[in-house]
């Protein structure tokens, strides 16, 4: 299958080949033993779980306000709430380094919880829509105050959706790499900032290795986690939406959402205000000086030049993950749909593999494109398309998580009756298929592209300095003194945050709140 041996070449090989290199190496039994080891470990899987719990309490809210609620402004918060989640990682850092100069673990997390509220209350919300809201009216017949209604029944129905959501946001925050760069320093680091510390600087192989395995078990058990909770998730009872206006207790509920959405505007906001801000006053030098290389040279293109490679880059990684991603799904389908159970484990082990790409180390991958890719015809270590191929990996799994409950929906009635009339399978794909899944299709793209836009962590390792993405430039910036360096990079910044609102806008109005699990 394409997408198993695109996978296979671009994933798995260049992995295991920095894998194998770090036990060549030697020296895995030192790093297993060193205590600094399992005290970054501890790090990442304490700051990962501080910043799960702070999205679950932020998110369920939300999900309230999105699931049950008919007020004027919804529409809008649906929106708002997914424009983190797209939000570049430098951009999110550095949003909360304004709030926060000297960082610390407490930005951190709050800063992961920032980016992943909006796979909390989306996918939340999408099964608390369709749950039968007649059980809850029950057991507020019978006497249960709305609290203990929501504690007996509505909770319960939902936790197979939390704990997948949890999983999901596990994962992200336990490999986030630019958010824990900026705000965390020399002083605080996780498996994948160490990883880089130890691929890039220090050329430690064995060591990287090491971290990596670590962090691959925490991944694997994250997603089995996840689809346990998934495949209950499918078997919840639902019944049809139902949304009104708020009443009694409901309303502290959609107050504390509100709260919510406030706060994921503060940091968006200080962004904004630093962009402009200089020790002289109100300026918009920093935008000015996009056109130039920056102060002092500090980088090799212009700002604008910067920013147009990433749009390139950005296209052309998501053409081909929607390519592998939407075949991938069609797979999955067709063999969830399979009488034969062994076809429908296969479903399963494969739907957990496509996810493997966003819990690895994306430093890991991109060394490993250094030393493997020079065996293929043409030797990609030197073409323009090694960025777009890593930022691919990237967002494949969000494209599949995305486009395969959409193929899911869609009536295997109506595919057998054109099967039954002559229609081969390609023209069922395009007369059925297609017309009801064109535009969360699109959507999908766009969400891809604005997470490709401001990928960070392969393309940092991957990008030359002749051609830097935005993300990169703006890393370059913040690394070089100079106020108008710095007022560059905040300028960026707003660029893309600019950028990322009216691609979430679009997408939001395109899937009308039906793509995907995010």
């Amino acid at each position: 299958m394409a997408p198993i041996g695109f996978l296979v070449v671009f994933f798995a090989w260049p992995v295991l080949a920095i894998i194998a290199r770090g036990f060549a190496a030697g020296g895995l039994d030192v790093v297993f033993g060193d205590a600094r080891t399992w005290q970054l470990a501890g790090f990442t899987v304490a700051s990962a779980a501080a910043s799960t719990l702070v999205a679950i309490v932020a998110g369920l809210p939300v999900a309230f306000l999105l699931a049950r609620v008919k007020l004027p402004g919804a529409g809008l918060a649906r929106t708002l709430v997914l424009v983190p989640f797209v939000l570049p990682t430098v951009v999110v850092g550095l949003a909360f380094r304004a709030l926060w100069p000297d960082g610390g673990v407490l930005p951190i997390v709050l800063a992961n919880a920032f980016f992943n509220v909006a796979v909390v209350a989306r996918t939340v919300a999408g099964l608390w829509a369709r749950l039968d809201s007649r059980t809850t009216d029950a057991a507020r017949a019978l006497g249960a105050s709305p609290w203990r209604a929501f504690r007996s029944v509505t909770l319960p129905a939902l936790a197979p959706a939390i704990a997948s959501a949890a999983a999901v946001v596990f994962l992200f925050c336990a490999t986030s790499f630019g958010v824990v760069l900026i705000l965390g320093g020399a002083k605080y680091r996780t498996l994948e900032t160490e990883i880089y510390l130890r691929t890039v600087d220090l050329l430690d192989l064995s060591g990287a290795a090491a971290l990596s395995l670590i962090q691959f078990a925490a991944v694997v058990a994250a997603l089995v986690l996840g689809g346990l909770a998934r495949r209950r998730k499918d078997g919840a009872r639902i019944g049809a939406a139902k949304t009104r206006r708020p009443r009694g207790g409901e309303w502290p509920v959609v107050g504390a959402a509100g709260v919510v959405l406030a706060l994921l505007l503060t940091p968006i906001v200080a962004l904004l205000v630093e962009s402009v801000s200089t020790p002289d006053g109100w300026s918009f030098a920093g935008y000015r000086a996009l056109t130039t290389t920056g102060e002092k040279g500090a980088l090799q293109v212009s700002g604008w030049d910067a920013a147009l490679n990433s749009l390139k880059v950005a296209i052309d990684a998501t053409l081909l993950a929607m390519v592998v991603g939407v075949l991938a799904s069609v797979v999955l389908v067709a063999l969830r749909r399979s009488p034969a159970k062994a076809a429908r484990g296969l479903g399963e082990t494969m739907d957990a593999v496509l996810m493997l790409p966003l819990g690895v180390s994306a430093v890991t991958v991109g060394f490993g494109y250094l030393v493997t890719l020079d065996a293929l015809p043409g030797d990609l270590r030197t073409s323009p398309y090694l960025v777009p191929l890593a930022q691919a990996l990237v967002i494949i799994p969000l494209i599949v998580r995305m486009v395969l409950p959409v193929l899911r929906s869609v009536d295997v009635r109506l595919r057998q009756a054109a099967s039954t009339l002559g229609a081969s399978p390609l023209r069922v794909w395009r007369e059925i298929d297609l017309p009801l899944t064109l535009r969360p299709l699109v959507a999908a793209a766009g969400f891809g592209f604005v997470v490709a836009l401001g990928e960070f962590g392969a393309t940092s390792f991957l990008a030359r300095p002749t051609a830097p993405t935005l993300p990169v430039a703006i890393a370059s910036l913040m690394g070089r003194p100079g106020e108008l360096n710095n007022q560059m990079a905040y300028a960026a910044c707003a660029l893309l945050m600019l950028v990322t609102v009216l691609a979430v806008a679009l997408i939001d109005r395109l899937g009308r709140g039906r793509v995907g699990e995010f």
